[in-house]
């Protein structure tokens, strides 16, 4: 009898989502494929089912499915050794580059190296059987975290600061001087910053590794070392290909002639991803359907990461079926209009269905961000948004525009109605957005446009959207079947909670367009 085994392990989001920059989020993403693909090797090629081998690591997920069986006790084994490698790699380089140091920390790492990860196996005489048994071993958790004393990383605040006196035996919280021990913490960071950056310049560090005024914890230090090609190359990882230093958003001083520039974010995941391969495996060749299943989505992410715009900007991680990337010019090009950054997320749907699933839905955020909000606020922005699309029925787009102050404006649209504001005409038939923005504004402040149903009329605003939009998406509105498709009010949506959803969808359309589409500088956006 034939045995399969899934396998995974957690957290991965958290592990991901505490990452609160690109160099963080790019690291990360390394470290998760590299320990997909150590659990992989357990098996013979022609048994792994999922995630099909090709030559690109990146990317690499983790759910692993191999025939065979496998226990808890082999795969604990591989995938730890392998993340202890990393973490020592990663000790050792610090030590050998900055000895004048006494280091206290080795037990901390050895923490991390035992604490850090959960590991799930399930297995079964079919692939459903060992999917569903791995679900099931993950309704049980067991979660050991690492204490610490001292201060907490200034990246997420959850973890002691990794500094050579950590771990130390005299290290008590009543005996400790702080102030001394600040300052022993800022002169390792600064030393750290500087052979990271330019190890043999006399110019103060840029920052392009760590910041001197960053203090990390040990696993977000790790996520930042990986990616020095030094060590990458004695993991086998795949090289950083370009450092994140082109992305420019803001000039050291603002002036009339730059006053920094925007730039576009986008996370984007296939929906239900789970669920289609459970259907996958319920076909009659079920390991065929599923080797497939994963080929093509790995193959649909090495393309996708090769092909995007270099003009654009970068992707800079795509998975089987999540990527995020940035739309961006370098400091001597021209800066990305908002159009042009639009008319490439409406490319988006038919680049998605190159990977020959059709059945498997996209839902994407984007976020068109000023030049003052912090990368870390960026990036959250980036999963909250795509969040939303996926909690307003799949399959769409949500679009924020991100000021520097931190406030914004959303829009949550299907893909398939996402043209609608290519198809705006103003009062001369023109493509002026100025002139429905202004009209919004007027009968805003005159209280004739209100987004509240229970005191306005929607059946109002719809009409007053088809002045500009004179298309057939606009009468859908009217409809509640498709008002429902298209503004993603849920089925228990009480008697009012409809129309006015449809009223602030109308409301954020057009503040959307007007930001995005229009032809005129938007003065509420600079």
């Amino acid at each position: 009898m034939t045995i399969y085994t899934a396998i995974t392990f957690a957290p991965v989001q958290g592990f991901i989502e505490k990452s609160r920059k690109l160099r963080d989020l790019y690291g990360a993403s390394q470290i998760l494929s590299y320990l997909s693909q150590q659990i992989v090797k357990l098996a013979n090629s022609e048994d792994v089912i999922s995630p099909a081998r090709i030559k690109v690591q990146r990317g690499m997920p983790n759910r692993i499915l191999l025939k065979g069986e496998f226990t808890q006790e082999q795969v604990e084994k591989t995938m730890l050794s392998a993340w202890k490698q990393v973490l020592e790699e990663c000790r050792n380089w610090i030590e050998k580059k900055l000895p004048e140091y006494e280091y206290h920390w080795k037990k901390d790492w050895g923490k991390w190296g035992n604490y850090s990860w959960e590991i799930f196996v399930g297995k079964g005489d079919s692939i459903t059987a060992a999917m569903e048994d791995l679900d099931n071993c993950k309704l049980s958790r067991g979660w050991i975290a690492v204490n610490w004393i001292g201060e907490s990383s200034s990246l997420t605040g959850t973890d002691g600061i990794a500094f050579p006196g950590l771990g130390a035996e005299d290290r008590h919280p009543d005996k400790l001087n702080w102030r001394n021990e600040g300052m022993r913490i800022k002169e390792f960071y600064q030393k750290l910053a500087f052979i990271l950056d330019e190890p043999h310049s006399d110019k103060e560090p840029k920052g392009k590794y760590i910041a001197a005024n960053e203090r990390l914890s040990i696993p977000e230090l790790v996520k930042r070392l990986v990616t020095l090609p030094e060590i990458a190359k004695i993991l086998e990882m795949s090289v950083l290909e370009s450092s994140f230093s082109d992305i420019y958003r803001r000039p050291e001083k603002i002036t009339e002639k730059d006053k920094g520039r925007w730039t576009g974010w986008f996370m984007g995941d296939g929906d239900e991803v789970g669920k289609y391969l459970k259907k996958l495996a319920k076909q009659e060749n079920e390991e065929v359907s599923v080797k497939k299943f994963s080929q093509d989505m790995r193959e649909w992410g090495k393309n996708f990461y090769r092909a995007f715009p270099q003009d654009l900007g970068r992707v800079i991680y795509a998975g089987g079926d999540d990527f995020l990337g940035v739309i961006y010019s370098k400091q001597n090009e021209d800066e990305i209009q908002p159009q042009r950054a639009f008319d490439w997320l409406k490319s988006l749907p038919e680049e998605w269905k190159k990977n020959k699933h059709k059945d498997i839905t996209l839902s994407v955020g984007f976020i068109w961000a000023g030049h003052s909000v912090p990368q870390r606020d960026i990036l959250q922005h980036c999963r909250e948004a795509e969040k939303h699309a996926k909690s307003l029925g799949r399959d769409r787009i949500t679009i924020r525009i991100l000021f520097n102050s931190g406030q914004y404006v959303q829009w949550t649209c299907p893909w398939d109605n996402l043209d609608i504001l290519n198809r705006y005409r103003d009062r001369e038939g023109k493509s002026n957005w100025s002139h429905v923005y202004q009209d919004l504004a007027q009968l805003k402040s005159r209280h004739a446009f209100r987004i509240d149903a229970q005191t306005f009329d929607y059946k109002f605003a719809i009409n007053f959207l088809k002045i500009y939009f004179p298309h057939e998406y606009v009468d859908q509105l009217f409809n509640d079947s498709t008002a429902k498709y298209i503004v993603g009010f849920s089925d228990d949506a009480s008697g009012y909670e409809r129309p006015t959803a449809i009223i602030a969808w109308i409301n954020d359309m057009i503040n959307i367009g007007w930001h995005l589409c229009s032809n005129t500088s938007s003065p509420s956006a600079l």
